[in-house]
Order: C-alpha cells, then structure tokens, then sequence
C-alpha cells in the first residue's frame, strides 16, 4: 500500500485522539492482539503526546485463545482471581482515572469446531466476573473506543483468492475506508458525520415514538415498544467527566434501548453473524412478549439457541439500530465477518444488556432505577443485522401519527 507508514500513523493518531481521547493524568490501557504491535506502538506514543500519565498494553494471541478453550479445563478457565478485576477498577477509581482502547482482528471462525456449550459456559463465567467493570464502559463512566486492525485469517476469510500479503493490504483498504480514516482530514470529516447523527437522533426523539414497525419481503414483520424517557444516540458520547469520545470507529447507527417486553413478530438476519468463533448464517428469530421464542439457522442454530438463554435477559432485545442501507461498509460490497463493521451496513437489533445511557438524564437515576423504566439487563449484548434494500420502517408516535422513517432501505427523512 502507497504511503502505509503515513496511513498508519494518521491512522493511529485518529484512534487515539478522536477515538478513546485520553485526557492529561489519565492512564490508557490498550488491549492489542500480538499482530498489531506496529499500531499498538504508534498509539501508545500519541496518548503520551496527548499528556495520558500512563499506557498499558495487554498483549493477546488467538492461537493460544484457541489452545486455551480447546484443551484447558472448563475449571481453570473459569477460576477468576481478584486482581484481573481490579487492575482495571483500581485505575478507574485513581484521582486520574482510565480509558481503553480496544484494538481488534479476530479470527470469525477462531473456534471452529469446539464445543459450544463449553464455549458458552467459560464465556458467561467471564462475563459475570467482569461485570462491575462493564458497568463502567457501558454506562460512560470512563471512555473507550473500539478500531480493527488486519489479521491473516480474518484477512483471508474476507479474500480467499488473494494471498496472505494482498488480503492484508486489502482489509488495511476497506478498514481505513469504511472508518473514514484515509481522508485528507479524517478529524474533519468525523466531525460533520457525528452533527449529521446527532442531528437525526434529535429528530427521532422529538417525534415522540411510541413503536417501530418493521416490514421487508425477506420475511421481517416485525413491531418494537420504545420508553418514553428513552433517547437516541448516534456518533460520538460524553463520559460524566464531560469528555468526547467514539466508542465504535466505524459508526453509522443511530440507536436507542427498547422497552423491555414490547416486541412482537419475526425478524430475518440479513448477514452472518459471528459469535463466540463460529459463524451463524441464515437466521431468523421470532418474538412474542418482547422475548425470543422460536429461531431458525441453517449453520449453527444450536449456538443461536445457547446464546438466547445464556441468562434471562438474552432473549430480550438492549437495542435498536438505524443505520441506512447506502452505507460505506454495505457500499464496499464486502461482508467482514466482523460485528463492529456489519452492524454498521445496515440496520440492527442486539439482544441482550440495554444502554443505561439512552435514558434521559440517566445520570441522576440508579441502575436499578434505569432498568425498572424498560431497560434490559444481561450478561450478553449481541447485534445481528436485519437491513436490506427493501426495509421499511415507520413510527407510531404517542400523539397518533405514522411517521415514515425508514423506505427502501434508507432514511426517508
């Protein structure tokens, strides 16, 4: 690729400052797997020029993940020890404070033929274990920010036909381009993406919305309650310090957290979904009460099984994303095996924990509190996308009016 070196230092200073925006006193701690060190190197250098007093890197192998999961016992891969919590509470609850940076190139087949109940069980002991840290990063009690970087086998996933180096340099391509990162001045151009969706979450929550309604002719009929004191989000976020922050580079949705219990009809996956290593492809799931009651996938159902009745909450949606269909990561013609860039191809549902934060001045509310209003609580939060071409979306608002918001797959606003 021309000018990489360059790329990838712009590319670096983008994740970092317009990303997580690690303020002066403030530790970094980046989770990198072992084929980002380059990036890692390059971040760690611009979060000390951005006056971060420390940055930490947690170094990661998927190899060795695999290893683990196929060979260790489901005992010691569960055996939780204190200072895996608390290295990360310590620093958020230091007079500094913390941010992450997730650096991500996950393999979307890394445990491709192990057992998923296993998979499943280690996950959800994890997950419990780190569920006081969570309630930090979901909640915008300390900023954090996810960015992707190429791996061989994600890499060669996405290009079977290319070699090692040519998929590579053809991930780094579409990863830059759908980020909007490869620009003359991506800082710029993520400004006004983040006031275009700001400007369409003000829109959305000045309607009044008491239901979406969902139809497509691939088979989605499909209604969702919404709570009253609800937001939509969209583009960047504050922390309760008061900093700006990207959570997810790239983003198109807007989103919001749905009541709890309010969902009726059929939704159909429109892409893969890529959960724990294993792909679950041609899917569709049906809804009654707000739970889901019936699914159906032609590859691994018994996994889409597992992960809705991981806890009570899984079966329950957390979210509901707008994300238009002339989107960059749709328009680029790939799929990325990869949920932080597919869910933002096009319009998504996630099933499991809601967003605490869309509650209007969720500041100045518990979590207890928060979650009595219709927000859903879970160990999981898995989005699957449900858009295509065809998608409408209108919505009933509580004075009585059908608003279009959504026609052949786009805004319609």
């Amino acid at each position: 690729m021309e000018n990489f070196n360059e790329l990838l230092q712009k590319y670096a200073d983008f994740i970092v400052r317009v990303g997580v925006n690690p303020q002066p006193g403030q530790t970094l701690i980046i989770n990198c797997p072992l084929e980002g060190a380059p990036l890692a190197r390059l971040c760690v250098r611009s979060a000390y020029e951005a006056g971060a007093r420390d940055v930490q890197v947690n170094w990661q192998d998927d190899a060795v993940t695999r290893i683990r999961m196929e060979l260790g016992s489901e005992d010691a891969l569960t055996d939780h020890k204190g200072w895996q919590l608390r290295r990360y509470l310590d620093y958020a609850e230091s007079e500094g404070g913390v941010c992450v940076l997730h650096l991500i190139a996950d393999d979307p087949e890394l445990f491709a033929g192990l057992d998923g109940a296993k998979i499943s069980r280690v996950n959800s002991a994890n997950r419990s274990f780190m569920q006081p840290w969570r309630e930090y990063t979901m909640n915008d009690r300390v900023q954090w920010s996810i960015a992707a970087l190429p791996a061989e086998p994600w890499a060669k996933k996405m290009f079977p036909g290319l070699s090692r180096g040519q998929a590579i340099e053809k991930l780094w391509e579409a990863i830059l381009y759908t980020a909007r990162a490869d620009g003359e001045d991506p800082i710029a151009d993520w400004k006004d993406h983040n006031a275009d969706l700001a400007a369409r979450s003000k829109y959305l929550n000045d309607l009044g919305i008491e239901e979406l309604v969902y139809h497509s002719s691939n088979g989605t009929d499909f209604r969702v309650g919404l709570i009253p004191d609800v937001d939509f989000l969209g583009g960047g976020e504050t922390s309760l310090e008061g900093v700006y922050y990207n959570p997810n580079m790239p983003t198109e949705e807007v989103f919001t957290s749905p009541m709890r219990g309010k969902a009726e009809g059929t939704v159909v996956a429109t892409r893969p979904l890529s959960y724990q290593g294993q792909l679950i492809e041609n899917f569709s799931i049906r809804f009654e009460g707000g739970k889901a009651v019936e699914v159906h996938a032609e590859k691994n159902e018994d996994l889409l099984r597992q992960m809705i009745s991981m806890d009570e909450g899984a079966a329950y949606l957390g979210e509901c994303a707008l994300v238009p269909y002339d989107s960059p990561i749709r328009n680029s013609g790939l799929v990325f095996y990869n949920t932080l860039f597919d869910e933002n191809a096009c319009c998504h549902l996630a099933l499991g924990m809601g967003f605490v934060d869309c509650v209007r001045d969720y500041h100045k509310y518990t979590i207890e509190e928060c979650r009595a209003k219709g927000i859903n609580d879970s160990m999981i939060h898995v989005d699957f996308m449900i858009g295509s071409p065809d998608l409408e979306i209108t919505a009933h608002t509580r004075d009585g009016r059908d608003v279009p918001i959504f026609r052949n797959g786009n805004w319609a606003f």
